[in-house]
């Protein structure tokens, strides 16, 4: 029995190997490639790390930690949804529960109900660790955009009213942290013509 929950919790091990071939539309900081679904996790639980002081609310960091690393493995079945990809936002929530039934029902009953749970808590906004997960998985990508010299924006034609739209509760985990990336990463970008300035 207990090998067999330790071959089917390996199984799942090796399945979530899959989130390194789902791209994003994030350069990496050098501006070269886009950067994977894996590596914005990995980046996002180190920044939780070293910057939860900043979050509006006490938070379990290892939470925050843990919420980052499951909340994009139903992307391995959905696809990543780009975050100004209209009409792929009017299914993303069907697409992403269906596709996290399919990926947490291989784990072993208890790991997929630990694991279903943070998917869930992630999405819901509910607790101060949600909300400043969230505020870092709105973060990073700005931060990338900025140091990658607003590339894909500037590609995609981006307005400003889009990122503020896409980052409408980024201060719900963290104001210091939006603060910070307006003045720091969106600013220089709209200076710099990588980003338009649609609102007077």
């Amino acid at each position: 029995m207990k090998e067999d929950r330790l071959s089917q919790t390996v199984e799942f091990c090796k399945l979530i190997d899959r989130e390194k071939f789902v791209q994003r539309r994030t350069y990496l900081s050098d501006g070269e490639r886009l950067e994977n679904d894996a590596e914005h996790a990995w980046h996002m639980a180190v920044m939780a790390l070293l910057l939860s002081e900043y979050a509006n609310e006490k938070v379990d960091v290892l939470k925050v930690v843990s919420l980052l690393l499951v909340h994009d493995l139903v992307e391995i079945y959905a696809g990543d949804t780009f975050a100004y990809d209209e009409e792929g936002k009017k299914t993303q929530r069907e697409r992403e529960a269906a596709a996290a039934e399919r990926l947490y029902s291989q784990l072993p009953e208890d790991l997929a109900g630990r694991m279903r749970s943070l998917w869930d808590e992630f999405e819901e906004w509910g607790s101060a660790e949600s909300r400043f997960a969230h505020t870092l998985d709105n973060f990073q990508p700005l931060l990338l955009q900025h140091a990658s010299g607003g590339r894909a924006w500037r590609e995609g034609g981006r307005r400003l009213s889009e990122v503020l739209e896409r980052n409408a509760r980024s201060a719900e985990g963290s104001r210091t942290l939006w603060e910070f990336a307006r003045e720091n990463f969106i600013q220089p970008e709209i200076d710099n013509g990588n980003l338009i300035d649609d609102i007077d």
